[in-house]
């Protein structure tokens, strides 16, 4: 409805350039899930919204709904900058990645409270020192498996995807969406039962207790995740760490 204003708090994914002082802005909040957004103004020295309307930062909005398809921004204040976050050049990379997913999975207006959560503890661990395996490949594939989790996209994990077969599991399909047998491998790639075991754990355990695997388990894994996706969500992610 024209003229109507939205309270939402939100991260934002993604932050651009317009014009010669504005900035268009991609958030996900968790009222309303996707939403774009224009932040006029914010380039300029005296501006409001100061230096709070960049990727990763936390915020209470208000916006403006217009007639056009960009939300305009009228009021923010800061939930969490994740300031530790921004002084490590590892951390800003997987949380631009994090940020990335999210962006390419979840394009609906339709809140998520499951993925929004999720993010925001990707995040505080990307913040926290001691959370340092947070940049690792085993957290950041744990993320994106339970991000399409919470999104009805994650991939049968505990039977053959095309027969049912619990037994004699030895590959994976993106096209049938899961592991499968050795009667259903068609067309599938091998996966190690290393890799079959992380993705179960990485599914079953917290975030901040991901599994820990080898460097070719790790490989075959984000191979799955990324051909479910692609095959069910026709999304493509870009490569992990």
């Amino acid at each position: 409805m024209p003229g109507r204003t939205l309270k939402t708090e939100a991260i934002v994914l993604r932050s651009m350039r317009y014009g010669e002082a504005d900035r268009i802005l991609h958030l996900y909040s968790t009222t309303r899930g996707r939403i774009g957004a224009i932040a006029k103004g914010v380039r300029r020295p005296r501006s409001r919204f100061g230096g709070r309307l960049e990727p990763f930062f936390r915020l209470d909005l208000l916006l403006h709904e217009g007639r056009g398809e960009l939300l305009t921004v009228t009021s923010v204040s800061t939930v969490d900058g994740y300031p530790r976050l921004r002084s490590s050049a590892s951390s800003l990379t997987v949380a631009a990645r994090a940020c990335d997913v999210v962006l390419r999975l979840l394009d609906s207006a339709e809140p998520n409270p499951p993925a929004y959560n999720l993010l925001c503890r990707y995040l505080s661990m990307l913040d926290d020192p001691s959370m340092e395996r947070a940049t690792r490949l085993e957290s950041e594939l744990s993320f994106r498996l339970k991000l399409a989790l919470a999104a009805g996209f994650a991939p049968e994990l505990a039977a053959c995807a095309s027969c049912g077969e619990a037994e004699h599991i030895v590959a994976f399909s993106g096209a049938a969406g899961g592991v499968v047998c050795a009667s259903c491998e068609a067309g599938s790639f091998p996966l190690s039962e290393d890799a079959h075991r992380f993705m179960v754990e990485a599914v079953a355990k917290p975030l901040a207790e991901a599994p820990v695997a080898e460097e070719r388990a790790l490989r075959q894994a984000e191979r799955a995740i990324g051909e479910t996706l692609e095959h069910h969500a026709h999304v493509r992610l870009r490569p992990a760490a």
